[in-house]
Formats: C-alpha cells, sequence, structure tokens
C-alpha cells in the first residue's frame, strides 16, 4: 500500500474517531496485550459504575502495560490540551479546554480538525464537544462526546479509562463505543478504524510516560 493511501485511510479514521488525535497509519501492529471486543467479550470497563454504550454495534476494547509510575500516566492522560505534544495525528488537531483546573466531572473539552481534501466529507470542520461524565483520581475516566461534522455527519461516542497499579507499572485499559448512521452502515470497517486509533493512543500514552523515567 502506497504512502499516500495510507495517509488517506489513516484520515479517515482520525474522522471517525472520538476523540481525534489517536488517528495514525494502517497496518500499526497492534501489542500483544490488546484484546479487540470483536475477538473475545469481557465485562464492559466502567467508572464509576458507567460504561459504553453496550447497544451499540460498534466498539472496541484493547490494554497495555506501560512501564511508569501511575501519576506520570495519569497527569499525562489527564492534561487534555498537552495532548498534541506527545500523540502522533495524522492531521492536525486543535484542542481546548472549556473550563479551567483539573480534570473533572462535567469538564468538557473541545476537539476541531479541518477536513483534508481528498477525503469523501464537504470541506470544512470538524468539531467534538467531549463532557467528562465520571472520574475517578488515578482510576478512571469516562467521558462522551458527539462528533459533528460537515454534510450531516454525527457520531455519539462513549469513552472509558481504567488504570490498574500492578508490579513493574500499570495496566491501562480503554474501551469506546461509537453510534450512528455513519459507522453503522459499515460496521466491521468503522471498527476497525476505531481499533487502529486506540491501539496508536495507548502507544503514544505509553512512550511518552516511559520517555519521562522513573
Amino acid at each position: 500500500m502506497s504512502r499516500i493511501a495510507r495517509r488517506r485511510i489513516s484520515t479517515r479514521a482520525a474522522l471517525l474517531t472520538v476523540p481525534l488525535a489517536l488517528a495514525g497509519v494502517l497496518g500499526a501492529t497492534a501489542p500483544a496485550q490488546a484484546t479487540p471486543a470483536h475477538h473475545t467479550k469481557p465485562a464492559s470497563l466502567t467508572c464509576q459504575g458507567k460504561s459504553i454504550d453496550r447497544s451499540a454495534k460498534v466498539h472496541y476494547r484493547t490494554e497495555t502495560f506501560v512501564n511508569a509510575p501511575l501519576r506520570t500516566i495519569w497527569n499525562l492522560q489527564t492534561d487534555v490540551e498537552a495532548w498534541p505534544s506527545w500523540q502522533n495525528p495524522a492531521i492536525p488537531v486543535t484542542m481546548k479546554r472549556l473550563d479551567h483546573g483539573p480534570l473533572r466531572k462535567h469538564s468538557r473539552f473541545q476537539w476541531t480538525i479541518p477536513v483534508p481534501p481528498g477525503m469523501p466529507y464537504p470541506p470544512g470542520d470538524v468539531t467534538i464537544v467531549s463532557t467528562v461524565r465520571q472520574l475517578q483520581p488515578g482510576k478512571c475516566i469516562r467521558w462522551t462526546g458527539p462528533l459533528d461534522g460537515p454534510g450531516g455527519v454525527h457520531i455519539d461516542g462513549v469513552h472509558v479509562w481504567n488504570f490498574v497499579k500492578v508490579p513493574g507499572g500499570v495496566i491501562v485499559r480503554t474501551e469506546e463505543s461509537h453510534t450512528g448512521p455513519q459507522v453503522d452502515k459499515d460496521v466491521p470497517g468503522s471498527t476497525a478504524m476505531l481499533g487502529q486509533g486506540l491501539e496508536i493512543w495507548l502507544k503514544d500514552l505509553k512512550k511518552a510516560a516511559e520517555s519521562r523515567g522513573q
């Protein structure tokens, strides 16, 4: 597959993934710890008793081990406006907190991304406004965020993160669901793109946390 073709696929993944900054190249190898939701069906991840949208046709779950302190991982994951500094998006993403102070329940943050040329969408910006619904410091985060874009594109996403201390580091688990006509019409393809995004997010988080040392 050519570099241009890979980039177009990655960009489409970005436009369908909530949040957007986790887009990367197609064909990135999933971590050995990954547990795709379409292979096994463990109980959904939760944060304070709330999970993804269990009725969603498109959902994906995975995890990785990070050899870094929990505090380092947590600080990276909750400093929303700094995400682009350590993530590797396929296309530029602008992040903006819509409130101040530490990330907490009811915090809101906005993603803005321009639709690049050559995509099957009208020109304009895709916007996501994510709202933190549940948060337990050092343990879990759950947010929801509708994606709205040109041409009536609308996708509802629910994203859950769990952080579990283990000897030598932390197991980071994540699960996300998408609903909407744009994803439901191609469930296998949408699930694959969602999975690609989550795997790359975990890879970037692992690299960033471990590079900061112990």
